[in-house]
């Protein structure tokens, strides 16, 4: 196997909404819901100034995606970014590629002049917790909070 780590194109959008589709199955605050997936993997890919999505390849085949969006840090005075979706397909797990990718990821947020990257995580996920410390990931003080709103 021969995993290579790159940039998302739009012809990987159905192997991407399949992705996080798994990835939202198994998260207790999220639904999978493809049509809305698509419509923000879209929008990302048509505005690079929104964020970046990132693959694992086994060839023609994604096997993990990861997405980052930016923002802008008034206490980093600069440039900051929103880890996203980080998951792998569950036959290619348990063989660091995740950890591969987010390490490309930081990589290129460095390259990008990001000045600071902030992650959610499910408060029981601690297998991803243990991978997002040992890459430099600490703890914040931050209480995340959501307002979800509805369009009119």
């Amino acid at each position: 196997m021969s995993v290579k780590y790159e940039p998302a194109v739009s012809k990987d959008l159905p192997q991407l909404v399949a992705l996080l589709g798994q990835l939202f199955e198994q998260e207790a605050e999220f639904t999978a819901d493809a049509a809305k997936q698509e419509a923000a993997l879209k929008l990302i890919f048509a505005d690079p100034s929104l964020g970046r999505l990132y693959v694992a390849r086994d060839g023609s085949r994604v096997v993990a995606m990861a997405s980052l969006l930016f923002t802008v840090s008034t206490a980093e005075g600069g440039k900051a970014a929103l880890f996203e979706d980080l998951v792998v397909r569950p036959d290619y797990r348990k063989q660091g590629i995740g950890a591969r990718l987010l390490e490309y990821v930081i990589a290129q947020a460095r390259a990008e002049g990001v000045l600071r990257m902030t992650l959610l995580t499910d408060m029981q996920n601690e297998q991803a917790q243990v991978l997002y410390r040992r890459l430099g990931f600490v703890g914040s003080p931050m209480k995340p909070m959501r307002l979800k709103i509805k369009p009119k």
